[in-house]
């Protein structure tokens, strides 16, 4: 699959592109200019010396040319960007990884703003009614992407209304070495899983760390009957 990492140039979307170039995935970084992704992917083959599998593209390109896209922006850049690859992303799965900050308004980065539609992800699809958009990533530190020796120690819980969609990104997702994929359910639960972002921020910094993460435990108990 052609991975397409909308707004790729930051942080997260950057670590997020490295471990699926390091998982031999075809990467396609996108951005609002050629030039900015450009640059991106001279740091990933930095990281990545020898790198073939990532390459540069406006974010409707990248779009256009990916099976999957991931969107890794500000919430204040959400609804712009999606607007900008609506088209683009009709009919594909999406995972947003935007989460409603209160810091995306100057305030505080360990609480979550309130959405008319309910989550970033429920917002995501409200923009774009015909794509698949799935909550992902929200809960995993951008430092985990970034330390490439290392499996990732935490879960990615996701959720969406298109079981397809999830089967289809879930053994994607699984190739970064450390993740595990629990489905939550429904886009409703976005919210929770949104909500999880600002209290483990607030856990990194009383411990002064960067890597606070969750693992959800006992799903492999079997049913209770």
């Amino acid at each position: 699959m052609k991975v397409g990492v909308i707004g790729g140039t930051g942080g997260q979307g950057l670590g997020i592109s490295i471990r699926f170039v390091q998982a031999g995935e075809d990467v396609i970084i996108g951005s609002r200019t050629v030039d900015k992704a450009e640059a991106a992917v001279v740091k990933i083959k930095e990281v990545l010396p020898g790198a073939m599998n990532v390459r540069a593209m406006n974010n409707q390109d990248a779009a256009h040319e990916a099976d999957v896209l991931v969107l890794t922006v500000p919430l204040a850049a959400q609804k712009e960007i999606l607007l900008s690859i609506k088209e683009e992303a009709r009919g594909k799965p999406l995972l947003d990884a935007t989460i409603p900050l209160e810091s995306a308004i100057g305030g505080s980065a360990t609480k979550c703003l309130y959405l008319p539609e309910g989550s970033a992800a429920q917002r995501a699809q409200a923009l774009l009614p015909e794509a698949k958009v799935i909550c992902a990533f929200n809960n995993i530190s951008k430092s985990w992407w970034m330390v490439i020796d290392e499996p990732i120690d935490c879960d990615c819980l996701i959720c969406g209304d298109d079981e397809d969609a999830k089967a289809m990104v879930t053994p994607l997702i699984e190739k970064v070495p450390g993740l595990r994929v629990i489905d939550c359910g429904p886009l409703e639960r976005a919210s929770i899983i949104e909500k999880i972002t600002p209290l483990l921020i607030g856990l990194n910094i009383r411990n002064r760390c960067q890597f606070g993460g969750i693992r959800i435990t006992g799903l492999d108990k079997g049913k209770i009957c």
